[in-house]
């Protein structure tokens, strides 16, 4: 039975996504370090480390899907360590070749390198994900790039924007994701295989090219220099992660409060049957952009988990490396949750256009003050203008009255303005900036990366 809420049949896939959990399972696990062996010894056959038709052998026979991860499991729970049974299971099932195996290596060669494919895979998916929704932001701007709506700042009602321009601003970050994304890979997906300091003492003089070999076969890049006491690759992939993760948060609790019964603005897909509450059978609750939203805070928890492991004693302990082991797999099931959750909502969510229009009139005219200001700022100077219009405002405020009704009436203001122009300054979609043409832009700019494209992997 599942213990943790990552792997709950019932719950477990609002916390992560069947893909990315099987990329980050045991079993997924150990293929990897068996697939690293292989070709470890292929390279060492081809340099003479090891005999040819030894290395031959443990190609032709090392299985990970014929090991029995059961009875792996006891052996580490006797010989208190992780990866060693997993080198006598491999050794059992090649025969006399097994002298051979792991030759040259150590433990944190095959654990690091074997995290680093699976973190290749988790980055593809990861990509591939932030991309769509990249995508999905990109059609929505442009569809709502001239949709009015009251743009808000400290919870308040501020001024007029377009739901185009707020999609936009989130386009451009995700933009921003795919860059950061698309610059860290090569740096970020590099084996180790360098032996039990890192020096290849263990390789002779062919070691740097044992593991150039061994880790082109994998399909990973080769380091400078032995990583195993240098973890900042892992901390600036979790980073990236932590800011994709950021903005997914912030768009799931946007999109919750403008779904708010008083605000009324969107809504999250429904489908027949979703239940809101056991209770009260009216409720139409934000359950997806909830989950969007509460995935953010333990994801920045287990990145900062990983930032902790770049401490690391001498040239390697176990303590960083437990540390990885724990955060990597939370932070990117984490993050898959929240990708596939977010074109969920992106994909389906109800734009509420009419309501938007009814609350840009909801205070009487007050979200155009800043308009009126100046208009009658030419006329009068800015600070007297501002100190005027601020009279009549708080005054509409208070006394719930119609702004351009107090405006009118103010005797320092009636022969500076009429009531025709007055409704032209009351009017949103007059005072909507440069909001539509930014959307242009920043899609433009977006289409221009080359990295929604799908041409970039």
């Amino acid at each position: 039975m599942a213990s943790h809420i990552i792997d709950f049949l019932i719950l477990g896939n609002n916390f992560g996504t069947q893909e990315m959990r099987d990329v980050w399972s045991e079993q997924n696990r150990l293929k990897h370090h068996v697939a690293i062996e292989v070709a470890l010894a292929q390279a060492e056959g081809e340099f003479g480390i090891i005999p040819k038709h030894i290395a031959e052998t443990i190609m032709e026979k090392a299985d990970a899907d014929k090991l029995d991860i059961q009875d792996i499991a006891k052996a580490v729970a006797q010989a208190k360590h992780s990866l060693m049974p997993t080198i006598n299971a491999i050794e059992k099932q090649v025969g006399e070749a097994g002298q051979y195996i792991h030759y040259g290596v150590t433990t944190q060669d095959i654990v690091d390198t074997g995290t680093v494919l699976q973190l290749k895979q988790a980055f593809d998916i990861v990509q591939r994900d932030t991309r769509l929704i990249a995508l999905e932001l990109k059609q929505l701007a442009k569809r709502y790039q001239y949709t009015p709506m009251v743009g808000r700042t400290h919870g308040m009602q501020a001024l007029p924007t377009t739901f185009g321009f707020k999609l936009a601003v989130w386009l451009d970050e995700f933009v921003r994701h795919l860059t950061r994304l698309d610059e860290i890979k090569e740096r970020v997906l590099v084996g180790n295989i360098n032996g039990a300091i890192g020096t290849y003492s263990s390789f002779g003089v062919d070691g740097p090219q044992v593991e150039e070999r061994t880790l082109t076969i994998l399909g990973l890049n080769t380091p400078n220099i032995s990583w195993q006491s240098a973890r900042d690759r892992f901390s600036e992939y979790a980073s990236v992660v932590a800011l994709i993760s950021g903005t997914l948060g912030k768009i799931g609790n946007e999109f919750y409060n403008l779904m708010r019964t008083e605000i009324n603005e969107i809504e999250e897909p429904f489908s027949e049957g979703k239940i809101g509450s056991t209770t009260m059978p009216h409720k139409r609750n934000p359950a997806a952009l909830e989950g969007l939203a509460s995935l953010t805070p333990p994801i920045l928890k287990s990145v900062a988990l990983i930032h902790e492991s770049m401490k690391v004693e001498h040239e390697r302990d176990a303590m960083s490396w437990r540390a990885e082991w724990i955060a990597l797999p939370e932070i990117n099931i984490y993050l898959a949750a929240q990708l596939q959750t977010a074109l969920h909502v992106l994909k389906g969510m109800t734009v509420n256009q009419q309501q938007m229009l009814k609350n840009l009139s909801l205070q009487n005219g007050l979200l155009l003050s800043e308009k009126v200001m100046f208009e009658l700022g030419k006329r009068l100077g800015k600070q007297t203008a501002h100190h005027l219009v601020y009279q009549c405002a708080m005054q509409a405020f208070e006394q719930n009255r119609p702004f351009a009704e107090l405006l009118l009436a103010d005797p320092q203001l009636q022969t500076k303005l009429n009531a025709d122009e007055l409704t032209q300054w009351l009017d949103p979609m007059n005072y909507l900036g440069s909001a539509p043409q930014k959307v242009d832009s920043v899609i433009r700019f977006a289409e221009q990366s080359g990295l929604l494209s799908g041409d970039k992997s």
